[in-house]
């Protein structure tokens, strides 16, 4: 019962949001709702969902468990692959903002960082959207 009224706080909650989104904000919307149905398909436990640090520095669109693997996955949907692909568009600069922000929530969360690693899902849109997973997409550094 109470998994149907978490659900449904939701879909109210993402209607009212749905109004004043843009359409960029409301594709990636939809491509990380594909993501996290992939990934519980997978057996991964979601825990939250645009995670935006205090410090203001980066956002990380899914946190997942994956067994005792904290997983941050950055969700990246393209009109089509014209301009590379979805993944690649994770560049040193997005990676470094990722790491920033998965640094504080592991801390937060007081996961070891040895536990941590950093996915990407790609998906390329149409009419059945083309979705890839990479586990273990790039390395951050080590804990200083």
């Amino acid at each position: 019962m109470k998994g149907i009224l978490l659900r449904a706080a939701d879909a109210l909650r993402d209607r009212i949001r749905r109004r004043r989104w843009t359409h960029d904000q409301a594709a990636g919307r939809r491509g990380e709702d594909l993501a996290h149905r992939l990934l519980r398909k997978k057996g991964f436990t979601v825990v939250a969902r645009n995670y935006r640090p205090r410090s203001g520095h980066g956002e990380i669109d899914l946190v997942a468990w994956d067994g005792g693997t904290l997983v941050f996955v950055e969700v990246k949907l393209r009109a089509t692959q014209e301009y590379g692909s979805p993944e690649e568009a994770v560049d040193r600069e997005k990676r470094r903002r990722l790491e920033r922000a998965g640094r504080e929530y592991a801390r937060q969360a007081g996961v070891l960082w040895e536990n941590v690693r950093f996915d990407i899902v790609a998906i390329t849109a149409g009419e059945r959207p083309a979705i890839e997973h990479f586990s273990n997409a790039f390395r951050a550094g080590p804990t200083v």
